[in-house]
């Protein structure tokens, strides 16, 4: 069986690389529109890119309005500043959101329609160069091929997808992740455990993003922590930056399953973000999971060094599973009823939930086959 593997072009990491990467990024255009948000701003790290496209001679205009998870108006904004303002490439600094919201104006620069035409269609025409410049260690945005947008009018996620949404260039600086808070620290660190955990135990799982898959996870559980409980610690930003971009890398060519699938549904009628809403899924998810995929997750096992001699296979993933649920718990993730998700309202939306679960084709990826009555009961269960 042949497999096709995609990635970034150009992708600098580690301490100083959005100098590094300034040759680069001088190549794309005459002026950039800056994708970021308010607190980009008071943080001083958009001043960090503006100093630099100063320096390489590169006008830009600063769009910061996307505060809050992308929404189709977001996305309608930016294209209207873009064209104003006649730029000709794009770069996003700051967690998924901006990056996501990049995406999605550099789509609808160049292809016909509203952003809203592209639920789970792929964009055919090239995009505007792209610049990834993450904020967070999480959503693995800047090497991936998708971005998730939320339809206003219909409450539902829109997954959009296709090649030409992956960026030019991802500039990985753990420096600009170390002024994280907590919540988000554990929230975007649990996606990334998500992305790699799902990648590696995806039906479209291939040996290339295998390898990607399970560094990640060795990193996150051996970094995470770390970097929740002392947010100066560079070394465990380093690497966490680091893991959240090789689980990005995976899932960009195996693609999510079941999490993802019912994480999207929850954030967009209860506005949960999306890595908080991954993590609250995150341990149900993969005991359902576990039961047709015992020889991945005992392979994840043996990565973390929870398998132990004369194990099976199931007895050595659940261990695995064992292990993310205490992750879990010392990273003190909310529970719906905790983020304040009213019960009778979500119990009111479990068949569209689930519906819109299913119609976007992430849990099908799962080893295990999904229906609607598994996904439902599954929903149930977080509200113990």
């Amino acid at each position: 069986m042949s497999n096709l593997f995609l990635m970034p072009k150009y992708i600098f990491t580690g301490k100083n690389a959005l100098n590094k990467a300034s040759d680069s990024i001088k190549l794309l255009g005459n002026k950039a529109l800056i994708i970021t948000d308010d607190i980009m701003v008071k943080l001083g790290s958009v001043e960090n890119v503006t100093n630099l496209l100063d320096r390489i001679n590169v006008k830009y205009s600063i769009y910061h309005e996307v505060n809050g998870e992308p929404t189709d108006a977001m996305v309608n904004s930016g294209i209207e500043r873009y064209k104003s303002e006649n730029c000709d490439f794009l770069i996003a600094l700051g967690g998924g959101s901006p990056i996501d919201t990049m995406k999605a104006i550099g789509a609808m620069i160049t292809n016909p329609g509203t952003i809203n035409d592209y639920l789970g269609k792929i964009i055919e025409k090239q995009t505007p160069p792209l610049v990834a410049i993450p904020t967070t260690a999480g959503t693995g945005s800047e090497a991936t091929q998708f971005t998730i947008i939320t339809d206003t009018k219909r409450d539902i996620k829109m997954l959009l997808k296709g090649p030409n949404l992956i960026p030019t260039i991802a500039v990985v600086d753990p420096v600009f992740t170390m002024t994280s808070p907590k919540g988000v620290t554990s929230a975007t660190g649990l996606d990334a455990l998500t992305h790699a955990i799902e990648s590696y135990t995806s039906r479209l799982a291939q040996p290339m993003s295998e390898i990607f898959s399970v560094s990640a996870v060795k990193k996150i559980f051996d970094n995470l922590l770390k970097a929740y409980n002392n947010g100066s610690n560079v070394e465990a930003r380093t690497e966490m930056s680091i893991a959240a971009l090789q689980a990005g890398i995976a899932f960009n060519n195996s693609s999510v399953t079941i999490v993802h699938g019912m994480s999207r549904p929850i954030g967009a009628l209860f506005h949960v973000p999306h890595g908080l809403s991954n993590a609250m899924l995150l341990t149900s998810c993969l005991k359902f999971a576990l039961k047709d995929a015992a020889d991945k997750f005992c392979d994840l096992a043996k990565a973390v060094d929870m398998y132990k001699d004369g194990m099976s296979d199931m007895e050595a993933g659940q261990e695995f599973i064992n292990k993310v649920e205490k992750l879990c718990s010392d990273l003190h993730v909310q529970t719906l009823e905790e983020f304040g998700v009213d019960k009778t309202k979500f119990f009111d939306n479990l068949d569209k939930m689930a519906e819109d679960a299913l119609d976007s084709g992430s849990p099908q990826n799962t080893i295990r086959k999904v229906n609607k009555e598994d996904i439902i009961n599954i929903y149930k269960g977080l509200w113990k």
